[in-house]
């Protein structure tokens, strides 16, 4: 189908150990809907280096942009989201930083007794394999899971510990998709994220792994900071 004319530009941010086909799910279901969507396909190497990634994607629309981001995704479009183009933010089940915080100072800090993260040489971590379905993903196929565990993307200790300037959710509008069942951001800590920034909360029943596992659900949030 094509795009519409007059509808809002979406760009999708991935998080942490994996890459931006995570998001196809809810790719699809925003394009058969006819909206224009990009996917930023970051480094996750450093906070301030994604952020400059997504401003480019930003930059690239032709129009006013909704942007979204998924777990550590959500720290880097707080950081990036201040453009004058983006509209709404929208968080799925992601860390939503305020001035001066870091993904490391609100929980993920791997160093936490029972962290399903692991560091690896030279700066950089990983999830535990072993541990994998359950924790990102309880709610998807054991293949799926044990793909996505075997395809890790390295998560880079300044993209971890770099805290957010100013937070774009100060100067816009916010939606967040609360998981019930998240294994990797507490769900408490979610909902005390989204009620700080004044978000337009959904709770789901769903692991972190919430937009592959139910993109409908995070589609139908992203349409509605769309208007």
């Amino acid at each position: 189908m094509g795009t519409t004319p007059g509808r809002k530009n979406i760009v999708l941010v991935h998080g942490a150990f994996v890459d931006g086909s995570t998001w196809r799910g809810v790719y699809e279901e925003l394009v058969a809907d006819g909206y224009p969507v990009a996917v930023v396909q970051n480094p996750t190497l450093s906070l301030h280096d994604d952020a400059e990634v997504v401003q480019r994607a930003i930059n690239a629309q032709d129009g006013p942009v909704v942007l979204v981001g998924h777990s550590y995704g959500g720290a880097v479009i707080t950081e990036a989201g201040n453009c004058d183009s983006v509209t709404a933010l929208v968080y799925i089940a992601a860390f939503v930083p305020d001035a001066g915080e870091s993904v490391k100072s609100l929980g993920g800090d791997p160093s936490v007794e029972g962290s399903p993260i692991v560091e690896a040489p030279g700066g950089f971590f990983f999830q535990n394999r072993q541990t994998f379905h359950a924790s990102f993903g309880a709610d998807l196929s054991p293949a799926d899971a044990t793909f996505l565990a075997d395809a890790q993307v390295p998560w880079g200790v300044n993209a971890m510990a770099e805290s957010v300037g100013v937070p774009a959710w100060l100067n816009k509008p916010s939606w967040y998709l609360l998981a019930s069942e998240d294994r990797m951001i507490p769900p408490s800590a979610q909902r005390a994220m989204a009620q700080r920034a004044g978000a337009t909360t959904v709770e789901v029943t769903a692991s972190h792994a919430v937009y592959m596992s139910q993109p409908r659900a995070v589609a139908a949030i992203i349409r509605q900071a769309c208007g």
